[in-house]
C-alpha cells in the first residue's frame, strides 16, 4: 500500500495549526494575570527621639514630635510660680524641642501640654504617680540626688505589696512594707519606721515619688542608718489601696464614695494602733518598745502623726512632722477653748513619755508654713524640746525627700 507522505505532512500541520488557534482563543477569554506584588521594603526602625536628654552640664534637652501640633508647653518642678510653663520651639519636621537649666541635682517631674491637653512626655519610660495625677521625670545626677539612685553594688531591701484585714474600716486593705537587706533568711529583729503619706496621695506614694527604697538601701549601705523596717500603709480611711491597682468601691452596700469617706473620717488613726501595728508585729520580726517604733508624715500624714502621737503618748519614741503644724480642718462649729485645753493636757502626757525625738521640717514657702510657727509656739509654751529644720521651697516632693535622708539615719540611736 502506497503511502502519500505529503497529504499526512499537510493534515498534521492543519490540525497543529487549529489547535494553537483554539488555545490562543481560549487564552483570550481567562483574565490576565495579577502583577506580581512590590518587593517588600526593607524593616527600618523608627527614629528615636531622646527626652529627657540630660547634658554634661546639667542642662537638659525636652523634644516631642508631632506633625500635626501647633503649640507645646512644657510645666516642670523647676520653674518658680503657679502653673508656670515655657514654650517648646518647632522645626520644619514637626520635631518641638527646648532646652532649659543648667539645673541643680534633683528629681524633678514636668508634663507637656499639647494644643491645650496635658500629657506625659511620650519619649520617657520615667513616669510617676501622684494620686490620679501621672507626670514624667528624670533626676540629675549629683551629690544632692545621689541617694536616689539605685545603685549596683549596694545591698537591696525588698518592698513587699501586702494586705491584711481591718476589723476598724471594715475592709481588707494594702500596705507597702520595706524589710533591709538580709532580712529574708535571717533571725534578727528590726525596729519598725511607720511612714505616712499627704493628702491625694496613697500607699505607693512613698516609694514611686519619695524614692524611699532607694534612700533607705543607700543609707544603711553608707552606714548612715540603722537597718529598720518601713511601714507604708494608705492614709485614706475610705480606700482599701491605691487607686489605679485596686478598685473603689463601698465599705458598705449601697453607700456612695462621699458617705463612705465621712464616716469613716478620722478613723485612719485608730485603724493604725488596733490593726496596722498588731499585723505588723505578728508577721515580721520587730523590736518592741517605743524606743524601737518611729512614726512620721507629710501634709495630710503630718497631721496624722500630730493626732497620733498626741492621742498615744509612750507608743512612739521618734516623731517627725513634715510641712505641717497647728492647723484645724474639722469641724469648726467645735468648741475651741475646750480643743485647745485638751491640746494642753495631751502635749504634757506627750512631753513626760520618754519620747526620744521630736523633728519638725518645713519650706520658708510652704502654704502650711504659718501652721508650722504656730505648732513651734505652742511647743516653746509647754518646754517641749523638738528639731527644726527650716528648708527653702514649699509644700513639695523635693524636700519631702530631703527630710527623710535626714530624719531617718536620726532613728533608733
Amino acid at each position: 500500500m502506497k503511502i502519500n507522505l505529503r497529504s499526512i505532512f499537510v493534515t498534521s500541520v492543519t490540525i497543529l495549526l487549529l489547535s494553537v488557534s483554539a488555545l490562543s482563543q481560549e487564552a483570550a477569554k481567562q483574565p490576565a494575570p495579577p502583577p506580581p506584588p512590590p518587593p517588600r521594603p526593607a524593616f527600618r526602625m523608627p527614629v528615636q527621639i531622646k527626652s529627657a536628654e540630660i547634658l554634661p552640664d546639667n542642662k537638659v534637652i525636652f523634644r516631642l514630635y508631632s506633625k500635626e501640633a501647633q503649640k507645646v508647653t512644657i510645666s516642670g518642678e523647676w520653674m518658680q510660680g503657679f502653673g508656670a510653663s515655657e514654650s517648646l520651639a518647632r522645626n520644619d519636621t514637626g520635631l518641638f524641642s527646648i532646652t532649659v537649666g543648667p539645673l541643680k541635682p534633683e528629681l524633678y517631674a514636668y508634663s507637656f501640654t499639647v494644643d491645650g491637653v496635658r500629657t506625659i512626655d511620650p519619649n520617657n519610660v520615667q513616669v510617676r504617680r501622684d494620686g490620679s495625677r501621672y507626670e514624667s521625670y528624670f533626676i540629675v545626677p549629683g551629690p544632692e540626688s545621689d541617694l536616689y539612685f539605685q545603685k549596683n553594688g549596694v545591698p537591696h531591701g525588698t518592698v513587699t505589696k501586702i494586705w491584711y484585714n481591718s476589723s476598724v474600716l471594715g475592709m481588707d486593705r494594702r500596705c507597702y512594707i520595706y524589710t533591709p537587706a538580709g532580712y529574708e533568711g535571717g533571725s534578727q529583729k528590726y525596729p519598725v519606721f511607720y511612714l505616712l503619706h499627704g493628702g491625694g496621695g496613697d500607699e505607693d506614694a512613698w516609694t514611686n515619688m519619695g524614692r524611699a527604697a532607694q534612700i533607705m538601701d543607700n543609707l544603711i549601705a553608707q552606714g548612715k542608718a540603722r537597718p529598720m523596717i518601713v511601714v507604708m500603709t494608705n492614709g485614706n480611711a475610705n480606700q482599701a489601696g491605691a487607686q489605679n491597682d485596686v478598685p473603689a468601691f463601698p465599705a458598705v452596700q449601697g453607700e456612695d464614695m462621699m458617705t463612705t469617706y465621712q464616716r469613716l473620717a478620722g478613723k485612719f488613726e485608730e485603724h493604725l494602733t488596733k490593726d496596722v501595728i498588731p499585723f505588723v508585729e505578728k508577721n515580721y520580726r520587730t523590736m518592741s518598745g517605743m524606743e524601737n517604733k518611729a512614726i512620721a508624715g507629710l501634709s495630710m500624714g503630718g497631721m496624722q502623726t500630730l493626732t497620733l502621737t498626741n492621742n498615744n503618748p509612750g507608743l512612739f519614741g521618734y516623731i517627725g512632722v513634715f510641712s505641717m503644724g497647728l492647723a484645724n480642718f474639722g469641724n469648726q462649729q467645735q468648741d475651741q477653748a475646750k480643743l485647745a485645753q485638751e491640746r494642753d493636757t495631751r502635749i504634757e502626757a506627750l512631753k513626760k513619755s520618754g519620747y526620744k525625738l521630736y523633728w519638725i521640717g518645713c519650706g520658708k514657702d510652704d502654704f502650711l508654713y504659718q501652721s508650722v510657727i504656730d505648732l513651734r509656739n505652742f511647743l516653746d509654751k509647754h518646754g517641749f524640746k523638738y528639731t527644726y529644720r527650716e528648708s527653702t521651697g514649699g509644700h513639695t516632693w523635693a524636700n519631702w525627700r530631703i527630710y527623710l535622708t535626714e530624719f531617718a539615719p536620726l532613728l533608733f540611736r
